[in-house]
């Protein structure tokens, strides 16, 4: 019996110590992810169409202008179907007693091509638009993942919402583009891997103060890719800081760690970011595909003293002594126990009532009739 009641005391003594060694961790976690609330509203799928000169598919990305009440959609079609180009939607939603219930439609107002520096049309196969984001000077920064096998490198710029037109480009770092002459080691971004999320954040909405703009590639960089990619796939994450003064400036570079792909995957890449109030975090936004279809996963991410990784020349060799950015399962998708499609695109929409932020995601369709673009709204508070 003595010797009963001494194990049960033992076990007790054991869970009370792991639960005091658990409730300093959840502390300490709860301060560092500060805590979200997403309710999912419901979804929407936008029929396909065809418009003046282009047919609508290939939405990568969102971004939303809270002056007009309009959302800008960026098509990743490389020119091919159409010019590369951006749709203006309106998107209308009910609401009752402050709280949005549902979708009821998606109207496009208007079709945007994008121009190169001399007002032409981008060629095909010269570019491959993947993300967008609305800066406080009101101009739009397109992301392009390059087409490597073209020798095209990739590129970030600046356009005009009106006329399409491109009016500067930002500086990247050479790591980003594809070898040169003079290069003989591989580097750069991979084919359809490239600068997929974008996302702005602005503590001012006066149009000639400063901001920070945040790119990331989808997968790794050429350079850093394994022969046998470990679990958690290394992706670069980059801060830049652009005012009216100067060039634009990286300020850091930042290693962003992809979840495991699970059993099947085919392809598994991060596809969008959004940037949030609070400095130094974001959602993130990670998609895969594979032989169970498509599967999307929701994550907080806070730099928590994250390594500036812009001086590792690569990651094949391991990243112990690299730290990466924090991040924190938000929501699987799957769990919703509706189909997904190819969700790539992501913004904060327009505030409800009650002071809560409205968050829509939408899918690219690929241009294939088995699938559908489809857009999915959250409440986020």
């Amino acid at each position: 019996m003595r010797r009963i009641v001494n194990l049960i005391l033992v076990l007790a003594l054991a869970i009370i110590s792991s639960a005091c060694g658990e409730v300093p961790r959840i502390q300490a976690e709860s301060r560092l992810f500060p805590e979200i609330n997403l309710e999912f509203i419901g979804k929407y799928e936008i029929a396909s169409q065809s418009l003046p000169k282009t047919p609508l598919g290939g939405l990568s990305g969102l971004t939303y202008d809270q002056k007009s009440d309009r959302f800008y959609a960026l098509s990743d079609d490389r020119s091919q179907r159409a010019p590369a180009r951006f749709y203006t939607l309106n998107i209308e939603t009910s609401e009752n007693n402050g709280q949005i219930s549902q979708i009821q439609g998606v109207t496009v107002e208007n079709v945007t091509f994008l121009q190169d520096e001399i007002g032409q049309n981008y060629s095909p196969q010269t570019i491959d638009p993947e993300g967008i984001s609305l800066s406080p000077r009101g101009t739009l920064f397109i992301s392009s993942e390059g087409v490597p096998k073209e020798g095209i490198n990739p590129f970030i710029g600046e356009f005009d919402p009106v006329t399409g037109q491109i009016k500067k480009q930002i500086p990247l770092p050479e790591r980003y583009l594809l070898p040169t002459e003079d290069t003989s080691d591989p580097r750069g971004v991979q084919e359809n891997l490239g600068f997929e999320p974008l996302t702005i954040s602005a503590t001012s909405t006066v149009k000639d103060d400063p901001f920070r703009l945040f790119t990331a590639t989808e997968a790794s960089l050429t350079q850093d890719t394994s022969p046998t990619p470990p679990a958690n796939v290394p992706v670069r994450l980059l801060h830049y800081v652009i005012s009216p003064v100067g060039p634009p400036v990286i300020v850091a570079e930042h290693l962003y760690l992809l979840d495991e792909a699970p059993k099947g995957a085919i392809s598994n890449g991060l596809t969008e970011l959004i940037a949030l109030p609070t400095q130094g975090s974001w959602l993130s936004l990670e998609r895969t595909f594979g032989v169970f279809g498509f599967g999307a996963k929701l994550f907080q991410v806070v730099n928590s003293g994250a390594s500036d990784t812009s001086t590792v020349i690569s990651f094949q060799e391991g990243i112990d002594r690299v730290k990466p950015l924090r991040k924190k399962l938000l929501l699987d998708l799957e769990n919703l126990e509706i189909e997904l499609d190819n969700l790539e695109g992501m913004t904060l929409g327009p505030r409800l009532a009650d002071g809560s932020q409205t968050l829509f995601l939408i899918s690219d369709d690929n241009f294939n009739v088995e699938q559908s673009t489809q857009l999915l709204l959250f409440k986020l508070s």
